[in-house]
């Protein structure tokens, strides 16, 4: 039997992680709340650290050689920073669809996070904030042990909540490139048919001397429509894309694809195709997946521009859409 070959892709996403992480560093993790704390008026913050923390805490944390803030928030440097709010979520271990949920009843904050901007609204009940805050931080703090408590454990913490959502960021932008790149390619195919076009939709006549629309959608990703009258439309191709490159998951993200061809046959689409980033999909195993799902492509050999698979989505982009062949 032939040995099979070793083959380790490039460490694609922890490249990225290296670019993003100094940036997050910046912005949510302990460089960012040192930078905002120098600026700050200390015995402002050390007042508020009396009146919201339990003095054995501060204790704790003074033994070695710790401020308070590094573990507990406070309004007052919320005010001045609100994005690091995202310091102490990653701190007591909150993924941000837990955190800012509907379960904790802390949504309205997000906006701190992401933006950072605090709203009028949200000054008025900052402290409850920082009081709900401070007591997780207190049962971390115990938690973890005196004996263990440094700045160095403090920052591996928050970068074990971060992981994840890094990981669950780059599929997001794995997941709109493949999208985009699909578009493209359907854009190259019409390219000479082309009426109007900007950065979501394309607008295409057809032999029948009606316009055919080639859109960005929610769901599904991509939806090529016939303008039939002023309100009116055939609905012609609905083409889900999963630009992950993860095999191990790939059942998943073809499950995820019959969703919503089930939703695209239901508004009529005629044709409902998959178009995924790995090349080892099991066919077989895709159509049982997705039994909606018309026709199965790849990213890669349609990006190819020749091969059978790639003629044979052109064809039926030309044929479905009702544009000449040549």
């Amino acid at each position: 039997m032939k040995r099979k070959s070793i083959r380790i892709p490039p460490p694609e996403l922890q490249i990225d992680f290296s670019y993003l992480l100094s940036q997050i560093r910046n912005e949510y993790l302990q460089e960012a709340l040192s930078e905002t704390v120098e600026k700050m008026n200390i015995p402002k913050i050390d007042k508020e650290l009396a009146d919201f923390v339990p003095t054995p805490d501060l204790a704790l944390l003074a033994s070695h050689g710790l401020r308070g803030e590094l573990i507990f928030a406070l309004p007052c440097i919320l005010l001045v920073n609100p994005r690091l709010l995202g310091y102490y979520r990653l701190l007591l271990g909150f993924s941000q669809k837990m955190f800012y949920g509907s379960e904790y009843g802390v949504s309205c904050f997000k906006s701190m996070e992401e933006k950072g901007i605090i709203s009028e609204s949200n000054k008025k009940i900052l402290k409850p904030l920082c009081k709900g805050l401070v007591n997780s931080a207190s049962f971390l703090l115990h938690g973890v042990g005196a004996d263990r408590i440094n700045r160095e454990l403090i920052d591996d913490l928050t970068l074990l909540t971060l992981g994840p959502q890094l990981r669950g960021g780059a599929n997001v932008r794995k997941g709109i490139a493949g999208i985009i790149k699909v578009f493209e390619i359907i854009h190259r195919i019409v390219i000479s048919h082309v009426k109007e076009s900007d950065s979501r939709t394309i607008q295409i006549e057809n032999s029948a001397g009606r316009r055919v629309l080639i859109a960005f959608s929610a769901d599904p990703d991509i939806i090529i429509r016939e303008h039939m009258s002023q309100e009116s439309y055939r609905n012609i191709i609905a083409i889900e894309v999963k630009g992950g490159t993860d095999f191990s998951n790939i059942h998943n993200r073809v499950g995820e694809a019959e969703k919503s061809h089930q939703k695209a046959r239901q508004a009529g689409f005629v044709e409902c195709w998959t178009v995924v980033n790995v090349d080892r999909i099991d066919i077989v195993m895709a159509k049982r997946e997705s039994p909606s799902t018309n026709k199965f492509y790849r990213i890669s050999q349609l990006e190819s521009g020749k091969g059978s698979e790639f003629c044979d989505f052109r064809d039926r982009i030309i044929s479905l859409t009702g544009i000449p062949s040549v």
